[in-house]
């Protein structure tokens, strides 16, 4: 058994791998490297049950993984690279071999993932941070949860300037009620849910753009979304008015969440078989 821990900037995920199956997942906070990777290793075996001695080797990845030595618990503790590891899980878990993948966390990476190699494309720092972090100056709210109960009821015209505000007709395939700027509007009745509605939409509206470049630059018309932000349904629906606009279909593999943590796992196994 091979676990995969990514240490995130806020959320530390936890994976275990046997014969290339994902079998147990965890994820956890803390606030340094050491005490992340040594808290959701713990809470890995104990909710799981599972003996140190079936454990073959540890793989980690992500911030602060160079703080941590080459064991943990007397376990061999290897690092992975957190661009291939990203590549390698989202080709696991996707099914095939190049894809252009998305990763939502923190901020955003673009993913050029194939068979002869992993590249990192590019990529943002608006992410799920860029909503935390201006939800708590604009909203007072810090938790994700409160966001999305907010952004719910929330109506874009009261924050974004809409085509359909300079224009009577839409321009090319852009509607009336396409963003003509992320928070060009912002009226004086515009609540906090709209706000939230239109935090949510300005960084899903950055990924989806910057996926589409992505996609068209390699002749793709499919991006696979990964990282905490794949899980925003809110997100999701942004991202399906991108691909109504532009043809390019985001896809949301199963585990894509744990995407980082499966791949570091599984570029050891990769690397006893090359």
């Amino acid at each position: 058994m091979i676990i995969g821990i990514d240490i995130g900037s806020t959320t530390t995920k936890a994976v275990s791998i046997q014969e290339g199956r994902v079998i147990h997942k965890i994820k956890t906070k803390a606030l340094d490297a050491v005490t992340s990777a040594t808290g959701a290793f713990g809470k890995m075996i104990v909710e799981n049950g599972i003996k140190i001695g079936e454990i073959g080797r540890i793989m980690i990845t992500g911030a602060g993984m160079g703080k941590l030595k080459d064991d943990l618990f007397g376990i061999p503790a290897g690092k992975a690279d957190e661009i291939t590891s990203i590549g390698i899980g989202g080709m696991f878990l996707a099914g095939r071999n190049n894809i252009i993948i998305a990763n939502v966390g923190t901020g955003t990476a673009i993913i050029d993932a194939q068979s002869g190699g992993i590249s990192h494309m590019g990529g943002s720092g608006v992410g799920g941070g860029t909503i935390l972090g201006l939800a708590k100056k604009l909203l007072s709210v810090s938790e994700f949860s409160g966001i999305m109960e907010l952004a719910e009821k929330g109506k874009l015209s009261q924050v974004d300037l809409l085509m359909g505000d300079i224009m009577e007709t839409g321009l090319s395939f852009l509607n009336k009620e396409s963003t003509a700027s992320n928070f060009g509007k912002m009226l004086d009745s515009a609540r906090n849910e709209d706000i939230a509605m239109a935090l949510i939409n300005m960084v899903y509206q950055v990924i989806g753009m910057l996926s589409v470049f992505a996609a068209k630059s390699r002749n793709t018309d499919r991006v696979v979304v990964t990282g905490t932000g794949s899980g925003n349904l809110l997100g999701r629906r942004v991202l399906e008015e991108i691909t109504a606009m532009y043809k390019v279909q985001f896809e949301y593999p199963e585990n894509a969440e744990y995407t980082t943590a499966i791949g570091a796992a599984l570029s050891w196994e990769q690397n006893l078989n090359s």
